[in-house]
């Protein structure tokens, strides 16, 4: 490894890669149909890997632009926000073209009905599936993660400049209000107003399964708690015993209710109103609470449990490389899908061993190939590609 390469490996948080690395891999079992899909799905609560890994992000994202701010100013990190957005922009475009060209045409030459289903719009209209896919308003099931992500990598420069200017009371509390907001339909109003007055052909089912307005908030926490570590008077999370024990307790609770409640990951079955206050998509309410007490337990107790447990470097390597890791993991789920269908039971045991072995591995591999591509840039922009 180069001198470069050496300082970057040296200032990274490897607890931090490590974190990232086991949501990826818990993202990989929930979306792979497998005999393991709901038994692992949610493991810790009514909390997925999805929000710890843009929680991870975002944290990600704050520490090290913010650093970039202060070393060489604004100007800089915002062209490295900017960068990083049309990098991600030019990756959802391959895939996109890879869902409409290659797993599209295998769905419909096996008449896969899995694929039929994610392709629906485009099927019924092609040119504007393609034309508002690459515009990011059609977004796929899988495929609507990367848009959300350039979303807040586009609105962070402005963000991150006033947080670290003004403080950061005032972000959070319009993030606060516009995730209230969106629990009362602002997503699907606006989107009646572009059907209405821009005639957008794109039905709000297509828009993505992520209410961004939600999921914003989980952005903006992120960001502000990275960009809290630089500041010149940062000081360590701490938390009064009184919360500690009131977050062990929820999260115990929760932990309880999702594995041993009669109805699984639904904590209410088919009360649909009540399953909103845990909805995923739109980031309801307890969802959010079981997120807060999880994420206390794991600043207050994640670094002792880090120093007593071996390294696991194969999920550090994955976390290192998350970009390429989670396109990897995305191509995959998107050829078992075509192939096999979402049928979790199309295998034996041994076959979905075999298959998620192999899609770790590529995942692995990809991630392993990526730190040694890497290996020279400073260390900021190291951190930032990541």
């Amino acid at each position: 490894m180069t001198e470069y390469g050496e300082k970057a490996a040296s200032r990274r948080s490897w607890e931090i890669d490590a974190l990232r690395g086991l949501m990826l891999v818990l993202m990989t079992l929930t979306h792979l149909p497998t005999r393991l899909t709901d038994p692992l799905g949610q493991p810790f609560g009514f909390v997925s890997a999805a929000e710890g890994f843009v929680l991870l992000s975002a944290y990600m994202a704050g520490l090290v632009y913010s650093r970039i701010a202060y070393r060489k100013g604004i100007v800089q990190m915002e062209r490295a926000f900017w960068t990083r957005a049309f990098k991600i922009y030019l990756i959802q475009a391959a895939i996109l073209f890879f869902l409409f060209t290659v797993i599209t045409a295998v769905g419909l030459r096996i008449d896969q009905p899995a694929v039929k289903n994610l392709v629906s719009f485009y099927l019924a209209q092609p040119l504007e599936g393609f034309v508002f896919g690459l515009l990011l308003v059609y977004e796929p099931a899988l495929l609507d993660i990367l848009p959300m992500y350039i979303f807040f990598l586009l609105m962070s420069p402005w963000v991150l400049a006033f947080g670290m200017r003004h403080g950061w009371w005032g972000v959070m509390a319009v993030s606060a209000a516009v995730w209230a907001l969106a629990q009362y339909g602002l997503a699907e109003w606006l989107h009646a107003q572009a059907v209405q007055w821009l005639h957008l052909p794109v039905p709000y089912a297509d828009t993505g399964s992520f209410n961004t307005f939600a999921w914003q908030l989980l952005w903006m926490a992120g960001l502000w708690m990275g960009a809290s570590r630089n500041a010149p008077d940062a000081k360590p999370f701490r938390f009064p015993p009184w919360v500690l024990a009131a977050a062990l307790a929820l999260a115990s609770y929760f932990f309880w209710w999702r594995h041993h409640g009669i109805h699984g990951q639904a904590p209410f079955g088919g009360d649909v109103r009540h399953n909103l206050l845990f909805d995923k998509w739109l980031l309801g309410p307890l969802r959010v609470a079981n997120l807060v007490v999880l994420g206390i337990l794991t600043i207050r107790f994640g670094p002792q449990l880090a120093r007593a447990l071996p390294r696991q470097r194969w999920l550090e390597t994955m976390g290192a490389a998350s970009l390429p890791v989670f396109c990897t993991h995305l191509i995959a789920v998107l050829l078992v899908l075509a192939i096999w269908g979402d049928n979790q039971l199309a295998r034996p045991w041994w076959g979905d061993a075999l298959l998620l072995a192999a899609v770790l591995g590529a995942m692995w591999g990809v991630g392993r190939f990526t730190q040694k591509a890497d290996a020279t840039p400073p260390p900021e922009e190291a951190a930032a590609a990541n």
